[in-house]
């Protein structure tokens, strides 16, 4: 096979290796240059000399400075790679390139569950809503027995699951940074996907009790004054059968009702995608995420909603982003969720550089600064038009930027907090997280990985560096696919093995 490498911008003096397997000292690539050592697939390697203390250039952007001399041709390992300054936030410019909004595409429809509050549906779900970690074994155990003695006689509902979680108690209920759990659980209540019709389980003695969950004027959908509210200690109850037995009955009547559901066609405006990456590689900004920023202009122009998040991962690309805000304001507020996370950091006495991963290392990714310039390429190139703080429910239409941790499981969380109906996660090298509210669809950034995990991974992104598809032509791939699994016709891997990640809370208030 030809020796090949990806170089993202006439800038660049480094690019990553595209052969799978790596390459050998002494390989000459077709415009002359020279492997100087053996360099691994997806690493980089030395386009030109690099003295040392000057900048190393991927993207377009520095993502480090050169620790010693760097040769021409030379593998450019993490530890040759020094961790410059992030973006200063006052400097960065807002709203002076916003795009121009793209030319609108209709007719593009999934068929889904439209919604009292105006979302709509991709999945028919029972949720039930637990107020405490307390009250969570008995909950997952009714689930368990709803799924085995009631879901079959309903087909019409895709499945029944448990909000649960570590908290509600023993925590600073009170303190300011409190109500981001708080609000997550509400709004998780609320998704769409699980109709917006919360059932609670509560225990009784818990600082977080319905009410508080709840309070009035929250938006508690009315249910024709059934209860909503099952609370473990309420004298009714004498046993664990009682209580399992209470759960049961309210949950077959939310059952009933959620089956007489039908999926009717809905305007892509309806859809929510929640966009993330985890197990990220140097091949996810060159492949799986540029496919899906392509994808998330087209939905953009149809009139959906499309939410990336994970600050650690836009805080050295911020200043690629400020300028794409719509206003001044929008730019703001992106600003503030980036110095209320750099707070966060230091009170806990870390960095940005405590981000990448292992894995993240082993497949080419030096340090943060270059893991955030691919990540963002899941953007896309629309303005910006919202920002959400962590566990606020999304409304907003067009590119919104959900403030969430770069950990998996608390990014999902948050994303179906903010009212996600189908997730699109990009990966190098390899998870199996799913979501048991969402379908997760999984986009490979390598044809390796896919090949390996083909019962796993929805969509191979790595025809890309290979040349034998476009980022335009896999965009539409993937917009037609979130279509086609928001409307049920397709079912993501991740959900056909029905892998649920428990859900993480995003907790910076003290635990007492």
């Amino acid at each position: 096979m030809t020796p090949r490498y990806v170089r993202i911008h006439p800038r660049d003096n480094v690019a990553i290796v595209v052969n799978e397997g790596g390459l050998k000292a002494g390989t000459a690539f077709p415009d002359g240059l020279v492997l100087a050592e053996p360099v691994r697939e997806a690493h980089k390697v030395a386009l030109e000399p690099i003295p040392k203390g000057q900048p190393i250039r991927r993207y377009g952007e520095v993502i480090g400075l050169a620790g010693r001399d760097i040769n021409a041709g030379a593998w450019v390992r993490e530890e040759f790679v020094e961790l410059p300054a992030p973006p200063a936030l006052d400097q960065v410019a807002l709203a002076t390139a916003a795009p121009p909004a793209g030319a609108s595409i209709g007719g593009l429809e999934f068929d889904g569950y439209p919604n009292p509050d105006g979302a709509a549906g991709t999945r028919n779900i029972l949720a039930i809503t637990t107020t405490v970690q307390c009250v969570a074994p008995t909950v997952e155990f009714a689930v368990r027995r709803i799924r085995d003695e009631i879901l079959p006689h309903y087909p019409g509902v895709d499945g029944v699951m448990a909000l649960a979680h570590a908290y509600g108690c023993g925590v600073a209920i009170d303190a300011p940074d409190a109500e981001i759990p708080i609000r997550t659980l509400r709004n998780l209540s609320l998704n769409p996907n699980i109709s917006s019709e919360p059932l609670v389980v509560s225990l009784g003695c818990e600082k977080l009790p319905p009410s508080r969950l709840f309070p009035e004027g929250s938006p508690l959908p009315v249910l024709s004054g059934e209860p909503w509210v099952v609370r473990l200690q309420d004298e009714e109850y004498r046993g664990f059968g009682d209580m399992v037995a209470a759960i049961m009955r309210l949950a077959e009547k939310r059952i009933e009702r959620l089956s007489r559901r039908q999926r009717v066609p809905c305007p892509a405006s309806l859809l929510n995608v929640g966009v993330q990456c985890g197990g990220s590689d140097a091949f996810s900004g060159v492949t799986a995420n540029p496919v899906v920023g392509h994808a998330a202009d087209l939905l953009v122009r149809a009139g959906a909603t499309v939410m990336f998040s994970e600050v650690t991962e836009v805080r050295d690309a911020v200043h690629l982003l400020g300028p794409r805000a719509a206003t001044v304001e929008v730019g703001r507020a992106l600003l503030r969720e980036m110095a209320w996370f750099d707070e966060y950091l230091r009170r806990g006495s870390a960095d940005r550089s405590a981000n990448p991963t292992p894995g993240n290392k082993r497949g080419g990714l030096s340090n943060i600064v270059e893991k955030a310039l691919g990540s963002v390429a899941k953007s896309g190139t629309s303005a910006l038009t919202h920002v959400a703080g962590p566990g606020e429910r999304v409304s907003a239409k067009g590119l919104v930027f959900a403030a969430t941790p770069a950990s998996d499981f608390i990014c999902g969380t948050l994303q179906t907090a903010a009212g996600m109906n189908v997730h699109v996660f990009t990966t190098g090298e390899g998870t199996p997280y799913g979501l048991g509210a969402v379908p997760v669809i999984k986009i490979s950034s390598r044809t390796a990985l896919a090949r390996r995990w083909p019962d796993l991974i929805d969509l191979d992104a790595g025809r890309v560096a290979s040349g034998e598809s476009t980022l335009e032509q896999m965009g539409w791939e993937l917009v037609r696919l979130i279509l086609d699994t928001a409307s049920g016709r397709n079912r993501a891997c991740a959900e056909r093995w029905k892998l649920d990640n428990p859900l993480a809370l995003f907790n910076p208030a003290p635990v007492t």
